[in-house]
């Protein structure tokens, strides 16, 4: 859908698991065991990590000043939910969470945001503000104003809109 390069470091977790769907033609990757088995979840999970995908969607789309696509339970509400712990590295004394040893996609998605914090990455991970589109873009303007995942499908028919509103 974009021809931008994936997010760095673990929000590229984040990016891939948003986009797993395309709002125009509503196919859902995790429909197939091919999809969920790129995100390392079961058939069970799905529900789950279907959750977890419009929350974050709900975030990325305020990371770019846009309201809610749909009502979906809070992101932080469903974080708190994830087993973290903390890693201390024998050598620098860095630490660092982690995801819990089960590794479920929650706490990897978890780690993955509180690495971003950390690395003052997280509010670059937006969601196109096209309304058919919402895909997840990693914002590399300088500025870090950027609103469509793609200038040259998303960018150009927002303008074309304009364009025709205009009446010309």
């Amino acid at each position: 859908m974009t021809e931008r390069s994936a997010a760095p470091g673990a929000l590229a977790l984040v990016e891939s698991l948003v986009n797993t769907v395309d709002l125009a033609d509503g196919a859902d990757s995790l429909d197939t065991g091919e999809g969920r088995g790129r995100l390392g979840i079961t058939e069970e999970e799905l529900a789950g990590a279907r959750e977890l995908r419009e929350s974050l969607r709900v975030a990325l789309l305020a990371h770019a000043g846009h309201p809610p696509h749909r009502a979906v339970t809070p992101l932080g509400e469903l974080l708190a939910r994830a087993p973290l712990y903390v890693t201390v590295d024998e050598g620098d004394g860095s630490a660092a969470l982690a995801p819990a040893p089960d590794a479920s996609l929650l706490s990897r998605v978890a780690a993955a945001v509180a690495e971003a914090l950390a690395a003052g990455t997280w509010m670059r991970l937006k969601a196109c503000e096209a309304a058919t589109c919402h895909w997840a873009y990693y914002d590399r303007s300088p500025a870090g104003r950027g609103r469509w995942c793609s200038m040259r499908v998303c960018g150009a028919r927002e303008k074309m809109r304009r364009y025709r509103a205009k009446g010309a």
